[in-house]
């Protein structure tokens, strides 16, 4: 077979989950007003094609308001009015963007509600209360998904559309990186040293995106896991300041990732196979260009998409599921299987084992 690596990005940005829809835009509460909400969310759901943003909720009515008149939003809330019901015929979706382990009270009270749920990542700090959600939203009968935003990056879809196509052959070797340094030390972002809130460092935070798009690109849940953990600045004495993983998965299919918050920013993933590569740098730089590489004996091939905002991808997927009643790819149950293997990978940098996962 003669591959071509040109043809699956004619149409780069065009949606290959997208079809038709009736009703529509789906009003969403937008929970946890902080700088990713504020800079990132907000601004992409004005963005998008199919829903909009009709409630906003902080601590305060008086912190939400502001944040509201900013974005057009019709009602702001505060997190008591929110857990009560105030306001609950204006929305008919909650986007979670709390810290960490917030997120099970606002899932909770959501799925009550009988409310759509798009959660940030990770689903929550524990597996026993991510299990605790999705059964929640099971029960309740609503969409439960798994902010992974990754599995909706047009140039993923594509990495993954050319790895089932059999252009690498079979994968044998994976290995992705996460490195960056956001701002800590003070502030709204203490509490990503703060274990309680985060629930872990590094690996929560960045690790998880080359742990979730391994999984995505293989559709397959690693069997075994094996970490290690270093702190070295005292910002980080009670989490992990850089972190370093390996996955294995059925068939001997091995990965090996590296995350760290305190380290130059740089990302990649890349898969090496039987018969090829195909690899992605800058995976996880947000809205910066990403360049797909493959190689093959007989084809050497690198091409740079536009930029796409995969935040607006994420909401109009999530939209579009609930117009369609179909399953989101990052469903709940995908964000409990990261915990599985995050807590595993945790166990594993304390006792020095290898950690078989059960699921």
């Amino acid at each position: 077979m003669v591959w071509d690596i040109v043809e699956p990005f004619d149409n780069f940005t065009a949606r290959d989950w997208q079809g038709p829809t009736d009703g529509g835009p789906v009003r969403i509460a937008v929970v946890g007003l902080g700088r990713f909400a504020s800079r990132r969310a907000l601004p992409a759901i004005q963005e998008a094609d199919l829903c909009e943003a009709t409630v906003a909720v902080d601590l305060s009515a008086d912190d939400a308001r502001p944040v509201a008149d900013k974005f057009d939003v019709e009602r702001g809330l505060g997190s008591d009015d929110f857990q009560q019901g105030t306001a609950s015929d204006a929305y008919d979706a909650v986007y979670v963007a709390t810290p960490n382990t917030f997120h099970y009270r606002y899932v909770k009270t959501a799925a009550s509600l009988g409310k759509h749920v798009l959660c940030e990542k990770p689903l929550d700090v524990t597996t026993e209360r991510a299990r605790e959600l999705v059964d929640a939203c099971a029960d309740a009968g609503v969409t439960l998904m798994t902010g992974y935003r990754m599995q909706i990056e047009p140039i993923v879809r594509r990495m993954r559309a050319l790895i089932d196509d059999g252009l690498i052959g079979e994968p044998i070797q994976l290995s992705g990186k996460f490195s960056n340094r956001p701002p800590i030390g003070g502030g709204a972002l203490q509490w990503r040293t703060d274990p309680e809130i985060a629930g872990g460092g590094a690996l929560m935070d960045l690790g998880i995106y080359p742990l979730n798009t391994i999984r995505f690109l293989l559709g397959e849940d690693p069997v075994a896991v094996y970490g290690s953990t270093a702190t070295h600045s005292p910002a980080f004495e009670d989490v992990d300041e850089h972190v370093s993983f390996e996955l294995r998965f059925p068939g001997n299919v091995i990965a090996s990732c590296t995350a760290s918050l305190n380290a130059y920013p740089s990302s990649h993933i890349e898969v090496i196979g039987t018969d090829g590569e195909v690899r992605v740098t800058s995976a996880f730089g947000g809205l910066t260009p990403k360049r797909i590489s493959a190689d093959r004996k007989e084809i050497q091939s690198e091409y740079t998409g536009p930029i796409a905002d995969e935040v607006v991808e994420e909401f109009d997927y999530f939209a579009h599921c609930i117009l369609t009643d179909s399953r989101p790819e990052p469903d709940g149950r995908d964000g409990l299987a990261d915990l599985v293997a995050i807590e595993g990978i945790y166990e594993s940098a304390e006792s020095g084992r290898r950690i078989t996962l059960e699921y």
